[in-house]
């Protein structure tokens, strides 16, 4: 067997047992690498070690501190807090008030895994107290976290960016931010439409209006206005003074903590560090796969089912529907988008941009699924009235459907309409 076809098995292997079981896929790529690397592809150690993303490394660490930080010290809370009161009673507004505060708050950099935890238990219950289906708030909450999560300061954003910057693709990050937003926006409508927006539109429950008029919210403490000055500060500094957004906010952490902002093993504690091992983990396999020839082979695959046309479509439901069973984060996007200039030379195509947001959009519209993480966390923060398994069997379905809805969107927004 060649070694190129062995470097496929084997991330093939590791999706599948990261899929059924709760090992971490990042220390199993490590671990394949050097099987499949070293001692059946003679590729010399310090090769493989150089598939390390240290760079990547520093960045997620990095911001993940520091919206840690944000999260520990209440600052993200009383955020939303604000955001749910500032409906001033309009029920109906409260999902697109919720779908936009999930986007910025995800765009700030936390990421939607973490505000969706954050989010889930207050909406959740906010939506039994006020008579609005579970699914619905569950769905544009978990999409307007989806929506900010390629924002160039949250994971995914940094990620896609990086493993981008390698392909020598640059200057996209707002494109691709602006089309999660988009097409998140697309399937959040179909949502609200279809699960009880419509029939809140034409509610007029005065108690209900009465108690959202009426929310509580304490002012900014001291060191929540610090947090938010803090993150300012990074957006700015990255956005127009070219200053290393990992660093920086390992910076502006440090400060935050060293003036008692924050519990700072609190903070640390707090930091996704099984995320980070996954996603740098499998960029090392990525990277060893792209040297033998892996991810080649990969593109040859996945060209026998598509053309220049169609590409878009079928990149997207395959990373769609190996999205629902793995992470988008760890394994869709350093496994994927590596392939696409090799897909689009097989194929014929051109516009790579097209492909790249087809592949993130596609496989982050299935994460509502309650298999994926953030589907979990809404449904077990769903009120004491809500039938969990009929949410259960709903929000699978809706996930699961999204790989071929998600695909032909993608297809009509990046190739038939040719959005930038």
């Amino acid at each position: 067997m060649s070694v190129p076809m062995m470097s496929l098995i084997a991330l093939l292997i590791a999706i599948v047992i990261s899929c059924t079981t709760s090992l971490n896929i990042g220390t199993l790529a490590i671990g394949l690498s050097l099987v499949v690397g070293y001692y059946m592809g003679g590729v010399k150690m310090i090769e493989i070690i150089k598939g390390y993303p240290t760079n990547l490394f520093l960045l997620l660490a990095g911001t993940t501190y520091l919206f840690s930080i944000a999260q520990a010290n209440g600052t993200l809370e009383k955020i939303s807090k604000y955001a749910v009161k500032a409906v001033r009673g309009n029920i109906a507004l409260l999902p697109v008030v919720l779908f936009f505060l999930a986007f910025g708050l995800s765009s700030m950099g936390p990421g939607q895994i973490t505000i969706s935890a954050l989010l889930a238990g207050p909406a959740m219950m906010l939506a039994e107290e006020v008579g609005i289906p579970p699914l619905l708030v569950a769905l544009v909450v978990g999409n307007g976290a989806l929506a900010g999560s390629m924002s160039p300061i949250a994971p995914p954003g940094i990620i896609a960016t990086a493993i981008l910057k390698n392909m020598g693709v640059t200057g996209v990050t707002f494109t691709l931010w602006m089309n999660m937003l988009i097409c998140q926006s697309v399937v959040s409508l179909l949502a609200y439409l279809l699960f009880g927006g419509l029939k809140l539109l034409r509610s007029r429950d005065k108690g209900q209006q009465d108690m959202l008029k009426n929310l509580e919210v304490a002012p900014f403490t001291m060191a929540q206005v610090a947090t938010i000055a803090g993150i300012a500060v990074l957006i700015v500094g990255a956005i127009f003074f070219k200053v290393d957004i990992g660093f920086g906010a390992f910076l502006i952490g440090a400060v935050l903590s060293l003036f008692k902002a924050v519990d700072e093993g609190k903070a640390i504690k707090g930091m996704p560090w099984g995320t980070i091992l996954m996603v740098t983990g499998v960029t090392v396999l990525v990277e060893l796969m792209s040297k033998v020839g892996g991810l080649s082979l990969f593109a040859e695959l996945m060209a026998k089912m598509s053309n220049s046309y169609t590409v878009t479509m079928v990149a997207g439901f395959w990373a769609g529907l190996v999205s629902a069973y793995a992470s988008t984060t760890g394994v869709i996007l350093p496994a994927f988008l590596p392939m696409a200039p090799n897909l689009l030379k097989l194929v014929g195509g051109t516009d790579l941009l097209a492909l790249v947001s087809s592949i993130i959009v596609c496989g982050f519209l299935v994460d509502l699924s309650p298999l994926s993480t953030i589907g979990a966390v809404f449904i077990a923060n769903a009120g004491p009235s809500a039938d969990k398994q009929r949410l259960f069997r709903n929000m699978l379905i809706w996930g699961l459907s999204m790989s071929v809805v998600g695909a032909l969107v993608s297809w009509l927004a990046f190739t038939v309409l040719r959005l930038p």
